[in-house]
């Protein structure tokens, strides 16, 4: 059966509003597990010294810094098993799948004592509370986006595909609002004590409610209307697809590095570079932030118009060009306002690759593989180079080379700008039309 005709009349049978209530019971979920990961880098300021011995912040972020990069390591695990899950027994089973394990991380962190009530213990605590949500988060990125993509008609892929780094960055934004409003009730010293503790029974909390709301959510025509059931491992089916996953590997490689230097390392850049205050650094995340989800409907639109190709262009040649100045000049900027403009005019770049990237990679895939392969080689290529962006660049620092970080992102961005310029436009070539 031809799955794009398949697709487009069950799309036109489908009410505005009835996708539109599927969507947002996907991207709640996806908001919340988004929350619970990203909880850790913005109090790890206020952690750190809960779970390792004495010693300078340097080095004490870079161990929370390590296990940060330690939870992208389940990421590709996720990717695997929650891409062949939900590519055999649906999206809604492996979304649901996904926040479970999220819950289960949040409430490790927010019961594990200190080290200094239990020594190694913490870390090692720390350490497999952050392998569940890595292998939560790994499996929801590829699900989630063949969810939005596929529910959404052709017309408007783009737009509503754009809500996973909407919610995605809405899941950033509340963490930071947490942080905020424990500032401003808590002394820093009660928040080092315990107050780091509450924004992760929030987040358990929350995952059980996303949870209900999951098991509302309709599956995707896609899905359900899929015929054949190959007896060919999942696996050998997306080795025969070699080129999408290199694309995919390429297209993230940049985009990927881009968006955590300039949203979960920018907090801590702030404060151990820059010489902001926590509050201030904070704040000036916080309303970046705001405006950056807001950016992500608008260029995901604009793409259902003029393409996928040409904003990820538009990103690779700016983010190349302006990486550098950027940082360098961020390095030395001594006002509020000049900290928050040069990362707002980052996040504007960065937002060609962030409201389309998922719908690219979905669009690249067949129906029987596409969780599959969205979600592995992402998860292969945030962990090595998203996941690692906090540590490589505090490591730099540590040396006296912290400009090296800044070419290490502009040669990542300038790498993936060669996979845009060469690959074909995903709109109009798009396997959900051509299978």
């Amino acid at each position: 059966m031809d799955n794009s005709s398949t697709l487009t009349a069950s799309a036109v049978h489908r009410t505005t509003s009835q996708r539109i209530k599927s969507i947002f019971s996907g991207s709640v979920g996806n908001l919340v597990e988004w929350y619970d990961w990203y909880v850790y880098a913005a109090f790890s300021l206020y952690f750190a010294k809960a779970f390792f011995p004495q010693g300078d912040l340097t080095a004490q972020l870079l161990n929370t810094a390590a296990i940060f990069a330690v939870g992208f390591l389940m990421r590709p695990i996720g990717g695997w098993l929650m891409g062949i899950y939900a590519d055999r027994k649906g999206r809604k089973a492996a979304l649901l799948a996904s926040v479970l394990l999220m819950c289960f991380g949040s409430l490790i962190i927010a019961l594990t004592p200190s080290y200094e009530s239990i020594g190694i213990a913490a870390p090692i605590l720390l350490v497999v509370a952050r392998l569940l949500q890595g292998l939560s988060v790994g499996g929801e990125y590829g699900t989630s986006a063949t969810y939005l993509s596929e529910m959404a008609t052709h017309e408007q892929r783009g737009f509503f595909s754009s809500f996973q780094y909407v919610t995605l960055i809405s899941g950033q934004l509340i963490a930071l609002a947490v942080l905020i409003v424990l500032q401003q009730s808590l002394s820093t010293e009660q928040l080092e004590s315990w107050g780091w503790r509450v924004p992760f029974l929030i987040g358990a909390l929350c995952a059980v409610v996303a949870m209900f709301l999951r098991r509302g959510m309709e599956e995707t025509d896609s899905f359900t209307k899929k015929k054949e059931k190959s007896k060919e491992s999942l696996m050998r089916t997306l080795m025969r697809h070699p080129k999408e996953l290199l694309t995919v590997v390429g297209l993230t490689m940049g985009g990927t590095l881009a968006f955590y230097t300039y949203t979960t390392y920018m907090q801590k850049y702030l404060v151990n570079t820059v010489g902001m205050s926590k509050g201030d650094s904070t704040m000036i995340s916080a309303a970046t932030l705001f405006l950056f989800m807001l950016l992500q409907p608008i260029v995901g639109g604009l793409s259902d118009k003029i393409g996928r190709r040409p904003i990820l262009i538009a990103f690779g040649v700016l983010g190349t060009l302006f990486t550098y100045p950027i940082l360098s000049t961020l390095h030395t900027i001594e006002t509020w306002w000049g900290a928050f403009f040069l990362i707002m005019a980052a996040l504007i770049i960065v937002s060609g690759y962030t409201s389309i990237n998922a719908v690219v990679k979905a669009e690249l895939f067949p129906t029987e593989i596409r969780a599959l392969g969205v979600g592995l080689p992402y998860a292969l290529t945030v962990s090595i180079f998203g996941g690692t962006a906090e540590y490589v660049a505090l490591w730099f620092k540590s040396i006296g080379m912290e400009s090296g970080f800044y070419w290490y992102v502009t040669a990542c961005i300038a790498c993936s700008l060669l996979v845009y310029v060469f690959m074909k436009d995903t709109r109009t070539h798009s396997r959900m039309n051509q299978e």
